[in-house]
């Protein structure tokens, strides 16, 4: 079973070149099951219920978050009425919206389980412990799929490969989201989970990690806040293919992409 695991989308640039590079990966790889993580896709910052519709409609299963879930507020009230978007698991008590999914593929009909978990170095606000509560709910997940793919959304690589070890043997993958730069560190781990520190932006990469340069230098050079835009040129797919076996719930092989729309056309 093929699982697309899509890095960041962010704003317009993101969204739109993964409805270009969608179509051609999954006839490419045949994708059964399609996850991304869409917390910045609405202008780059949060997410709204139009872009969430958009982004189910172009053909991903589930939709993963981190920090900046709550940016847009309209989502706030509506994101119990997605059950296809989640927010980290392991955030405070009495947060709305949900931290797990359990879908079926598009081919195969195969359950597929997939977790959101924020992780705690370098990210802000009162988050659990990833290890234990992760582990509990994979604990339960399994019960309703073989398959469980994890989105842990953090800062520091070092908590990302902990994780990945952590979990190792007891779900397909675990992939790293949110620093917006791709890794090449993708494996498969001892025990037969697949890995990748973080998959990248799917968005712009002429640009600091999704936003115009002009503003992020300004703000480098002189310490004065300027407005960040989300910025346009060379937009760029990232995203890994996951081949799980949905007897065993391991990986048999991780491939990443970071594809231009150049690319694309070639394929």
């Amino acid at each position: 079973m093929n699982i697309l695991i899509i890095g960041d989308v962010v704003g317009s640039p993101g969204r739109g070149i993964l409805k270009k590079a969608l179509p051609v990966v999954f006839e490419r790889h045949e994708v059964d099951y399609c996850i991304a993580n869409a917390e910045n896709a609405a202008g780059g910052f949060g997410v709204t219920k139009d872009v969430c519709d958009e982004l189910l409609d172009a053909g991903i299963d589930c939709l993963t978050s981190g920090n900046h879930i709550w940016d847009k507020k309209e989502i706030v009230g509506v994101v119990d009425l997605i059950p296809q978007l989640l927010r980290p698991l392991n955030y405070p008590d009495g947060q709305p919206g949900r931290g797990d999914h359990v879908g079926k593929g598009k081919r195969s009909g195969i359950p597929v389980a997939t977790l959101n978990l924020s992780c705690r170095v370098f990210m802000h606000g009162s988050i659990d412990d990833p290890f234990r509560m992760g582990s509990e709910a994979v604990k339960r997940l399994r019960k309703e799929a073989r398959i469980v793919i994890v989105d842990v959304h953090g800062e520091a690589s070092s908590e990302k490969t902990a994780l990945g070890h952590h979990f190792d043997g007891e779900v397909a993958a675990v992939v790293g989201t949110h620093t917006h730069v791709p890794t090449c560190d993708h494996r498969i781990l001892p025990k037969g989970t697949a890995y990748c520190t973080d998959l990248g932006m799917t968005g712009p990469y002429d640009s600091v990690i999704g936003v115009e340069k002009d503003a992020v230098l300004q703000r480098f050079l002189t310490g004065m806040r300027t407005r960040f835009e989300t910025a346009k040129g060379d937009p760029r797919f990232a995203a890994a293919v996951v081949s799980a076996d949905p007897e065993t719930g391991l990986a048999r092989s991780i491939e990443r992409m970071l594809l231009t729309a150049d690319d694309l056309k070639k394929l």
